[in-house]
């Protein structure tokens, strides 16, 4: 559920990454950008990220965590056939539910192997948490699962995403967060004064600094952000003409990654 100071048209979620394999190195996530895009295009705030190893309690004590706290919570990993994979099993303890093959899941999976290929591995696949309701995988066949407000996808990011994609209408959104991005072709030190003001005039609008370094020229990136499109530009007007009053150079930019 949503922190209490929330409106009620502010959706949250929480994003558990699991896996030794992320922790280690040896993989490299491509799934966190690429759902808080999603998420923030359909209105949903992606508010906390945390990453967990192939260990049940730490699964399900973050998973309790999270899900206590925001609307929803997304994770990705551990839904496999090998020995490892142990994320079902920690989603059932974690809901205090009992875990099996379940008959739907099979059906499905009977669309892509056959009988005899439905190995015990296989099947741990079709393993879920009692009360849960299934996530379309058009690709491999074997499904997520969705179960009070936590969402379980498969860690590849193909199927994740299609994962996502099948499970998006079932999911309450809330207002989209808009944003604008001006870019202050000076030091970040330089700017800093501008941009407090600004916030501190508009405390509704959020407001970031993003420096960056290319070719050789510095600036910062400011990004505003709000719901609220009208407010959004009076602010944007507002530090735009503090910039100029500082004599700071500056320009629009496209907001990098997505409307958030």
């Amino acid at each position: 559920m949503s922190d209490a100071a929330e409106p009620a048209d502010i959706v949250t979620a929480a994003l558990l990454v699991i896996g030794d394999e992320i922790l280690s190195g040896r993989t490299k996530d491509r799934n966190i950008g690429t759902i808080a895009d999603h998420l923030t295009a359909i209105g949903i705030r992606l508010q906390e990220v945390r990453v967990v190893s192939d260990n049940e309690a730490e699964i399900v004590a973050a998973l309790n965590a999270l899900r206590a706290r925001y609307d929803y919570v997304f994770s990705t990993g551990g839904i496999g056939p090998t020995h490892d994979d142990i994320t079902a099993d920690s989603v059932a303890r974690a809901f205090g539910v009992t875990i099996d093959v379940d008959p739907r899941a099979v059906d499905v999976m009977l669309e892509r192997f056959s009988r005899e290929d439905l190995t015990p591995a296989r099947l741990r696949m079709a393993r879920i948490p009692q009360g849960a309701e299934l996530i379309d995988n058009p690709i491999s066949k074997a499904p997520g699962f969705m179960i009070g407000n936590v969402i379980v996808m498969a860690g590849v990011p193909r199927i994740m995403e299609a994962m996502l994609s099948a499970v998006t209408p079932r999911l309450r959104t809330g207002s989209k967060l808009l944003s604008l991005t001006i870019d202050a072709r000076c030091r970040e030190g330089n700017v800093a004064p501008a941009l407090s003001a600004a916030q501190a005039a508009f405390p509704d609008v959020m407001m970031g600094s993003y420096p960056y370094d290319e070719n050789g020229r510095v600036g910062a990136l400011l990004v505003l952000r709000s719901t609220n499109a009208a407010r959004l530009e009076v602010a944007a007007a507002a530090l735009r003409g503090a910039l100029d009053a500082a004599g700071l150079p500056w320009a629009d930019r496209p907001t990098p990654h997505g409307p958030g």
